[in-house]
């Protein structure tokens, strides 16, 4: 055989036998499994294989946009898993945002995972990453959210990208004539349905055990696994659930005004009537038209893929029987100050709006956020009325289901938080439950950086426990001496401050008051999330 022909020869072979997501290294060391989909080589880094940029479910763009998430296509050859794949088309944070990173690619054909691995994983514990970003931004390729650390736990770890804003939100009559169910919108819950769904087919292959997944998400990604825990279409999917920040409001049904709100299909309307002409947009306009009118990225009540609000759901007792964490920061609106609403900053002023505003519940409001300091009364009391209630809410409703719930507050204000007025903020404790803190790991270029021992120690406390409970359904923390009980014992909840601390029934006044007002508002047909009108009783 010439020398010719050999050439011509191997680069068919090479054609022929690499993905077209990009040729994989033929080296003896590069790891490789093959999916539902073929075959595909990731990279090793010490006791740990990763694999990147796999597609979950193949991408509904341009002509196709707004439409569920179609099965991955298999690919032929080897596919090359060494790097991720593009984020999901998004606005930019202002450069001068504390959540600002750069996102290098973005792009509608976003749909895939990545996959950390222990090298030794038989039936191990999978834990499945959901990024926040208010459902507008995130990326899973952020260097925040590296696998590694429960890796080297005995964890495998994926982390998944999903459709956000306009693009997986959008509810419209337009697209509710076309789908068989008569119902548009969700179609980035239907994105993490699908991820999900591809980790009980695939996730044996890695060493991971299908029947003990557990979905973790912070803000965004929390809010997500909370409406995971109340679809039907999720059930079976996972196992237990972690929940860092969430929120329990009120979301547009998709036909039907509810609680003060537009329907779906009518916030919908305001981005254009004729959806042939918003699918013929580029990604980019498409975003920018969205901006300027405001477009919500939110879930709909469709009666399908969401049956009701998740408070609803709750107080059936219809969600997924499954154990739970969840918590928040003790700081949370420290970077959300623009949650805050306005009032008067002076003693008398201030006592006589909230007199105005909570009527008979004035007095427990002003015992939990009094006048003397009136800056911090309100970071509190915005802080409760988003995230507080509603962690406790959930603890206490799964509790009464009869599943383990484990809740949490972080408040560990580290050095370089606090020189930025910015202790315990929003997203504040990601650092230490993939413990990146005291580490020379990287983190987002605004980010207040925790670099003392002590912050290395509470991030080694905070993964295993975050680790342990998705293991065995119990949080433990052997280096950190104190065991973790669940909310049932005398309403537990553990304080990450210096070291964890367990407390009891540290938040049922903020309870009591809070739900009082979530009541009254929904039975007098409003929206309970920072809503700033005299609270009405509600009728007899």
């Amino acid at each position: 055989m010439t020398g010719k022909m050999m050439r011509f020869l191997t680069i068919i072979f090479m054609l022929a036998t690499t993905a077209t997501g990009g040729p994989a290294s033929a080296r003896d060391d590069r790891p490789e499994v093959r999916i539902t989909q073929g075959r595909m080589a990731g990279v090793s880094e010490g006791h740990i294989n990763i694999f990147k940029g796999i597609a979950y479910a193949s991408p509904p763009v341009g002509a196709g946009r707004w439409r569920p998430p179609a099965p991955p296509k298999p690919w032929r050859g080897l596919f090359d898993a060494s790097a991720f794949g593009a984020s999901c088309s998004q606005p930019p944070y202002p450069a001068n945002s504390i959540y600002f990173e750069e996102v290098a690619t973005t792009s509608e054909d976003c749909l895939t995972l990545n996959v950390w691995v222990p090298k030794d994983a038989k039936h191990a514990p999978v834990m499945v990453w959901i990024h926040g970003g208010a459902l507008q931004r995130g990326t899973s390729a952020s260097p925040m959210y590296d696998g590694a650390e429960y890796a080297r736990r005995g964890i495998v770890f994926v982390s998944i990208n999903y459709r956000l804003g306009v693009f997986g939100w959008l509810a419209h009559a337009g697209l509710s004539a076309e789908s068989p169910d008569g119902i548009s919108g969700n179609y980035g819950l239907l994105d993490q349905i699908a991820a999900l769904a591809w980790v009980q087919d695939n996730i044996g292959v890695f060493g991971g055990d299908p029947r003990n997944v557990t979905v973790m998400g912070e803000s965004a990604g929390a809010l997500s696994v909370t409406y995971l825990l109340a679809t039907p279409r999720a059930q079976g999917l996972f196992a237990k659930a972690i929940m860092q920040s969430t929120n329990i409001r009120a979301v547009p049904r998709l036909r039907e005004s509810v609680y003060g709100m537009p329907s779906a299909e009518t916030i919908g309307a305001v981005l254009g009537e004729d959806i042939a002409a918003l699918r013929a947009l580029d990604a980019e306009a498409l975003i920018a038209k969205a901006g300027q009118i405001g477009f919500p990225a939110q879930p709909t009540i469709d009666g399908k893929i969401l049956q009701a609000q998740v408070v609803d759901i709750f107080d059936r007792g219809e969600q997924a029987e499954v154990p739970i964490l969840t918590g928040y920061n003790s700081g949370e609106i420290r970077s959300q100050r623009a949650l805050i609403p306005p009032i008067s900053s002076k003693p008398d002023a201030y006592e006589a709006e909230i007199a105005r505003l909570y009527g008979p519940l004035a007095p427990a409001y002003l015992q939990l956020y009094p006048a003397a300091d009136i800056a911090e009364s309100q970071l509190s009391a915005t802080r409760d009325a988003v995230y507080g209630w509603a962690s406790e809410r959930m603890v206490r409703q799964q509790t009464a289901a009869g599943q383990p719930a484990y809740s949490y507050i972080f408040d560990h204000c580290y050095a370089a938080a606090r020189a930025r007025d910015l202790c315990n903020f929003h997203a504040g404790e990601l650092p230490f439950t993939f413990g990146r803190a005291g580490s020379d790991a990287a983190l987002p270029p605004n980010w207040p950086e925790p670099v003392d021992p002590a912050d290395r120690a509470l991030a080694l406390a905070m993964i295993d426990y975050w680790t342990s409970f998705a293991a065995t359904g119990v949080p433990s923390a052997a280096a950190a001496g104190t065991p973790w009980p669940p909310y049932s014992d005398k309403a537990a909840r553990m304080r990450f401050a210096a070291v964890p601390v367990v407390e009891n029934d540290p938040a049922a006044a903020m309870f009591a008051l809070r739900e009082q007002v979530m009541i009254q508002r929904r039975c007098n047909g409003e929206q309970w999330f920072l809503v700033v009108t005299p609270l009405e009783p509600c009728p007899d």
